[in-house]
């Protein structure tokens, strides 16, 4: 299916044809950007192996929706440089690190990137570019991107708003007896008193 789309989400407004992938391919940057390209695509998580791994397994019917637009951009010095706008959406099933049950994280990425020619010139401009770097490619694997940005973009402490279940919050370990409760001393000394 290709048709014309205004990307609003794009630094500038601009009419490129969009391409439908069902697996993000390896694409030529610079050929690419020479004139718009827009692609994009939907593919469940399991062709995603460092996600699933994140998952657990879990959740490899979940879709990805992504959408990539390659373009020339003036750079500082007004030379064109290829750029890549990336926007993608999921939701993954993660371990909640409260209570330990499953927690659906939606993953919302909008990102613009900027490629330079080699890695020692993405090296120098890096401190001072607010986008990020990557060095150009005839064979991008945007596929890798794709997984790469969602990794970076994952919770490190992944949890519920609320839990649906009530949260044990006592830790002991193996082999360790709490202390046992301590008798009211008031009580013992009635004991002892009714004794006598």
């Amino acid at each position: 299916m290709c048709g014309v789309q205004i990307l609003s989400w794009c630094d500038s407004l601009t009419l490129a044809p969009m391409k439908e992938y069902k697996h993000p391919p390896k694409i030529d940057i610079r050929l690419a950007a020479q004139s718009p390209e827009h692609l994009s695509g939907r593919e469940s998580l399991s062709n995603y192996k460092r996600l699933m791994q994140e998952t657990q397994g879990l959740g490899g019917d979940k879709l990805i929706s992504w959408s990539v637009l390659i373009e020339n951009r003036p750079n500082a010095t007004g030379q064109p440089s290829a750029w890549l706008a990336l926007r993608l959406t999921l939701t993954l099933p993660l371990l909640c690190q409260r209570c330990l049950g499953l927690v659906d994280v939606d993953i919302d990425i909008d990102r613009s990137l900027r490629f330079v020619d080699t890695e020692a010139q993405a090296e120098q401009q890096d401190d001072a570019s607010e986008e990020d770097l990557l060095v150009i490619s005839a064979e991008f694997d945007l596929a890798a991107l794709i997984e790469d940005e969602v990794l970076l973009d994952l919770p490190l402490v992944p949890r519920h708003g609320i839990c649906p279940v009530p949260v044990k919050l006592a830790v002991a370990d193996d082999g360790f007896d709490g202390a046992a409760e301590k008798p009211n001393a008031f009580a013992v000394l009635a004991q002892l008193k009714g004794r006598h």
